[in-house]
């Protein structure tokens, strides 16, 4: 019998409990436990969080914008009008230039002297009352001298000859008292056919039935529709 054999019962309980402890090794503490298992948890936790995304749906892929041409199958809007409501109206504003005085006595034409006198009597500046300015300052005075005494229309009042031989300063003053003396009463006729100045023929005959002319042009005889020429006059007639 070996010599192990013969020891007592209880030291041969202990020894065989301590070769079981080094064979096996000491229980380790729960902290060292949790230290030694740590990074087999992140291990873990990584492969979970790939495999999260990994079965997770995934947004439609991103696609260019759809061309003009491309028919729209998503839900459209409908808007509903009520059949009572009407578009509210638009205002169409109309201007009307003028040109100024300084412009037109720069120029210094008779075509620049008849604006002047329809703008001295405020009527308007058309082609119709242009014309007739121009027609009956050539039966005045002729064209190519309409600057005469510089009283273009031998007009009276102002001038100094009641009988329209007198004479202006300048040529400015001329319209000035050729557009009073038109509004003085005295005319009624010519002052509303330039005001409505719509018609050249039509304002010809009103002063061919006033009495701005004792010969009252012949009612027409000696009055010439052709057009006109456009004729400067001197600066000293203007006072320039």
């Amino acid at each position: 019998m070996r010599e192990s054999d013969q020891r007592p019962q209880g030291e041969r309980r202990a020894a065989r409990h301590g070769a079981a402890s080094r064979v096996g090794g000491a229980r380790p503490s729960p902290a060292r436990l949790a230290h030694r298992l740590a990074p087999l948890a992140a291990s873990v936790a990584v492969l979970a969080l790939g495999l999260t995304f990994a079965l997770a749906p995934q947004p439609e892929a991103v696609t260019a914008p759809r061309a003009a041409s491309d028919t729209f199958s998503g839900d459209t809007q409908a808007l509903r009008v009520a059949a009572d409501v009407t578009a509210p109206a638009t205002s169409h504003e109309s201007y009307v230039s003028t040109t100024g005085p300084e412009t037109l006595v720069a120029s210094g034409t008779n075509l620049d002297w008849a604006k002047l006198v329809l703008i001295e009597g405020d009527w308007p500046v058309t082609e119709a009352n242009i014309t007739f300015m121009m027609r009956w300052m050539r039966q005045e005075n002729g064209a190519d001298n309409w600057w005469n005494r510089n009283n273009p229309l031998n007009n009276g009042q102002g001038s100094g000859g009641g009988s329209g031989l007198g004479s202006y300063a300048t040529l400015l003053d001329a319209a000035y008292y050729a557009a009073q003396n038109l509004q003085s009463g005295r005319y009624p006729a010519v002052d509303a056919a330039l005001a409505r100045g719509d018609s050249a023929d039509a304002t010809a005959q009103a002063i061919w039935a006033s009495p701005w002319a004792s010969s009252h042009y012949g009612y027409g005889t000696h009055w010439s529709s052709r057009p006109y020429e456009v004729i400067e006059a001197p600066a000293s007639a203007w006072g320039r």
